[in-house]
């Protein structure tokens, strides 16, 4: 499962950024779309706040903010305490704004007609995955299993 997951995310964004260099954007990377989509809907937010609405962990924001700032696609400014940092879009990104919202677009529409190919709505199955992870971990899930039980079990000492 695990396999084929990252076949698929490869593959996609692989695509995605060879399109990025096809329009010009070739320094832009698929994994920073969901945090300027986050900062356009919301304003700049602490990296917490992004990690938050993302969907990954703080230290995977960090991470691709860092990227960013690197690249001058978004600032960063003390927040309420010496650990908060701010994130903003820079005028690079406000002006590159045109350009990767018809990306977005064209990304979904794309998108779109790859879910129509499909026995089942890829999106929907994601969502109810994460859902049911959410519940129940895999790792529990694992330990449940009469395969794990085998290999938790040890022979009595005597």
């Amino acid at each position: 499962m695990g396999t084929l997951l990252r076949h698929v995310l490869e593959t996609t964004e692989a695509d995605v950024s060879a399109f990025f260099e096809d329009i010009g954007l070739g320094d832009y990377r698929p994994r920073f779309t969901p945090f300027v989509r986050a900062i356009v809907a919301h304003g700049p937010l602490a990296i917490r706040e992004l990690a938050a609405e993302v969907g990954v962990t703080h230290s995977a924001a960090s991470q691709t903010i860092a990227q960013m700032a690197r690249q001058d696609l978004v600032s960063l400014r003390p927040g309420r305490d010496a650990r908060q940092r701010i994130v903003s879009l820079t005028e690079k990104t406000l002006g590159l704004m045109p350009t990767l919202e018809a990306e977005w677009a064209a990304t979904s529409a794309a998108a779109e007609q790859l879910e129509a190919e499909l026995p089942y709505p890829l999106r929907e199955v994601l969502v109810a995955a994460v859902e049911a992870l959410e519940r129940k971990s895999l790792r529990d899930r694992i330990a449940e299993t009469d395969a794990a039980l085998r290999l938790t079990r040890r022979p009595a000492e005597g």
